[in-house]
């Protein structure tokens, strides 16, 4: 049985492993050609297998008969910018010391950085931490732990911008937890994204009622 491989490349220089199997080589042979651009959906998406040893794609797309692929004609003209997004479901403040702080409880938060500390290493587990002051639009504020890499780019992303930026900065977390250690703070964790001055109405409006 004869797979074809080739590598699909997305606008963000991203690039993924396509195959095909025996039936499927007759069907798309004229369709895909080299540097030519696809609309294609319906193919399966799976984690390239690491048994073997470091694949070169972390992810590998299978087309087959269920697979709809549309060549995209090259154009120079303007295209109309997408909306911008505005959903974000955000917890507040003032209702954090009201959830379940347990070891699973996860939010998301949208707030002000009014502090941000240097980096630093803390307990004695030594791990490397930032730690940030947030504020909402109610005037609560909480203290913030950016955990290893965390604190290390984000962190010293914010650190830089506060440090040139004559306005403050807007922080967009995801996948926040929540500390009792010390007093209620928040956290990150390993499944967590943290976005410097998101592109979000909304965050546009928090800034403005700073």
């Amino acid at each position: 049985m004869y797979i074809p491989k080739f590598d699909l490349e997305d606008e963000e220089e991203c690039q993924i492993k396509a195959v095909m199997y025996t039936g499927e080589i007759e069907q798309y042979a004229d369709k895909l050609k080299l540097l030519h651009t696809y609309l294609i959906s319906t193919a399966k998406v799976k984690v390239s297998p690491t048994s073997y040893g470091k694949p070169i794609h972390k992810l590998y797309w299978i087309l087959d008969k269920e697979t709809v692929i549309e060549q995209i004609k090259p154009s120079h003209a303007v295209e109309k910018p997408l909306p911008l997004p505005t959903k974000l479901n955000i917890t507040t403040f003032d209702r954090i010391p009201h959830l379940m702080v347990d070891s699973t409880a996860e939010i998301d938060i949208l707030a002000i950085v009014l502090r941000c500390g240097p980096q630093k290493i803390a307990g004695r587990s030594h791990h490397r931490c930032r730690e940030i002051t947030l504020c909402d639009n109610q005037k609560n504020q909480f203290l913030f732990t950016l955990w290893e890499d965390f604190g290390e780019i984000e962190g010293h992303q914010i650190a830089s911008q506060m440090a040139t930026a004559a306005d403050l900065l807007v922080v967009l977390g995801r996948s926040i937890g929540i500390s009792t250690y010390h007093g209620l703070s928040l956290q990150t964790r390993y499944n967590s994204t943290v976005r410097v001055n998101p592109n979000y109405p909304q965050a546009v409006t928090l800034m403005n009622w700073y």
